[in-house]
Parts: C-alpha cells; structure tokens; sequence
C-alpha cells in the first residue's frame, strides 16, 4: 500500500454528514483527498458505512495493483 488512509465524517449542516478519504503521511497527518461523498448522508452512521465500503474498495485496489504487477 502507497500511504495510510483515513476516514473523516464530518456535519457540515445539522443532520448531513459527508466522509472524506484522505491519505495521510507516516505520522497520520493528511496530505490530499483521495475521494470524498458526492452528496450528505442522513445520519452518522449511513455516512460512516459508505465511507467504510470506499476506503475497502481503495485498500484492495492499492494491494492487489502491485500483486498484478508482481506477477506479469
């Protein structure tokens, strides 16, 4: 994997909560959004489990792109 990620829910108004993707450096402080909510959950949560499946999807895609590379 290239950097450490991090999830960051924030309400920007009462009651929408968007999530943010930033990679970090070594010490956890971020360097750039990698991708962030097109649009404001309903609840913490709601925004919370999209934002879980996101960095999932970002976390796979980093480790198996140098295992394909690996293995051409």
């Amino acid at each position: 994997m290239k950097n450490p990620i991090k999830l960051v829910i924030d309400e920007p108004a009462p009651g929408s909560f968007i999530w943010t993707l930033l990679e970090t450096d070594a010490g956890g402080a971020p360097r750039k959004v990698l991708r962030s909510a097109e649009y404001g959950a309903d609840t913490y949560e709601a925004a919370l489990a999209a934002g879980t499946r996101i960095m999932d999807a970002e976390i796979r895609k980093n480790v198996e792109a140098p295992a394909q590379r690996n293995s051409s």
